[in-house]
């Protein structure tokens, strides 16, 4: 399951696949509201931009940057049967201690809309993806068509919000496992049809299961009644949906994932706490090549968690932010690189090692990226887009001292 660094995803510089949007992009698709017709130029120019600014500053792991998207889950829920989107969402459907609904409630955001299962879930056989892959394709030589990202929403996202019961019809659905079933099936009819279409490169988008290590969710999951398993049993159920949406992906298809504390409003985060309390059953039950760690601030506590990762899989560790155009000092990020390579070390990531070659050995399962995207919203973080190209220089540098010569 692990993969050559140097040849195959994940690499060594990488990024979350979410850029900033450009101004004038932005005003054509919410300000002008242009229809598709004159809006899809604009986003392809915007595009090829992008990911000449992406290869310029010497990343593989090519995205186009989120642009045709309004948020980063993308259009993969609503275009399922059985799934409709609803705007102004009734809310009392949420379950308010969950970190997004709560920031949003905090901040006088209610949620303007969301999606919900409304009878059996079903893929349609046609992905709204593959043009985003077909063009992407247009701008990156053939040989490096394996490079190409695309991230995709969590299976778990339209599940974790809603109070149990509220996520599907009882006369649709029995129970959570038949639900699980059809997402998952649904999920292996979408990632084949992305196969076919040559993608390679998949990175999930995950904040619920880093709701997992926030103190208040599970707080509000123990006081809540309606609640019929613990959080520690639902981590497991998602752990087993995820594992059963990627159970037949040919041997050659890279799944990474990403556990977002979230990008919201003025650079906020959602939640908080570090991964101790997961990190067991979260990289040796997941059945994922590659962890994206968030890891720029204190709130995603220490590297200790990290001695649980086996040593056929990969970590990509987010010490420089997103969410703020100050750069890192390029000397700390490096001392904190390899900080966590000696706790990864301790482990069987490691091989077992001590030492300066218990860290190489590390080193080889490692990557370095910003801790999330620049724009999982439309908007965008509090910085701009000269600021965002700093911060992906500096991560390429840092790549480059502490890998010399790869990718």
């Amino acid at each position: 399951m692990s993969f050559p660094l140097h040849r195959n995803p994940p690499f060594r510089a990488e990024h979350l696949g979410s850029l900033k949007r450009p101004q004038h992009l932005l005003d054509a698709r919410y300000k002008d509201a242009l229809p598709a017709s004159q809006l899809t130029p604009l986003e392809d120019k915007a595009i090829d931009a992008i990911v000449k600014t992406q290869q310029d500053l010497g990343f593989r792991g090519i995205s186009d940057g989120e642009y045709r998207r309004h948020m980063f889950w993308g259009t993969f829920w609503p275009s399922l049967d059985g799934m409709e989107e609803i705007q102004n969402p009734p809310l009392d459907t949420f379950r308010m201690y969950v970190p997004d609904i709560a920031a949003f409630m905090e901040t006088g955001h209610k949620p303007g809309e969301s999606v919900y299962c409304v009878g059996k879930i079903r893929h349609t056989g046609t992905s709204t993806y593959v043009d985003q892959v077909e063009y992407l394709k247009k701008l990156v030589p053939q040989e490096r068509w394996g490079d190409i990202k695309l991230t995709m929403a969590a299976p778990n996202w339209y599940h974790l919000r809603y109070v149990d019961g509220k996520a599907f019809p009882k006369d649709v659905y029995q129970n959570d496992e038949e639900y699980f079933e059809d997402v998952a099936r649904a999920y292996q009819v979408e990632l084949d049809i992305l196969y076919k279409a040559g993608l390679r490169n998949v990175q999930f988008d995950d904040p619920n299961l880093a709701y997992f290590c926030s103190e208040k969710m599970l707080e509000g999951w123990k006081t809540d009644p309606n609640n019929t398993c613990t959080a520690d049993e639902l981590l497991t159920k998602y752990i087993n949906l995820y594992n059963n949406c990627i159970s037949k992906i040919p041997a050659d298809m890279h799944i990474g994932i990403h556990l977002c504390r979230g990008n919201f409003v003025n650079s906020r985060h959602f939640s908080e706490g570090g991964y101790d309390r997961i990190a067991t059953h979260l990289f040796q039950d997941l059945a994922v090549h590659t962890y994206y760690l968030e890891y720029d601030t204190p709130r995603a506590g220490g590297f200790a968690p990290l001695k649980y990762l086996p040593q056929n899989k990969n970590v990509v560790l987010g010490v420089v932010t997103s969410k703020f155009p100050e750069l890192e000092d390029k000397e700390e990020m490096k001392r904190r690189i390899w900080e966590a390579a000696d706790v990864v070390a301790q482990g069987s990531g490691g091989g077992g090692k001590t030492g300066e070659e218990g860290r190489r050995q590390a080193l080889k399962r490692m990557g370095v990226s910003p801790q999330c995207g620049f724009a999982s919203h439309a908007e965008g973080n509090l910085i701009d887009i000269e600021g965002m190209k700093r911060k992906l220089a500096l991560v390429r540098q840092i790549a480059d001292e502490v890998w010399p010569g790869e990718a």
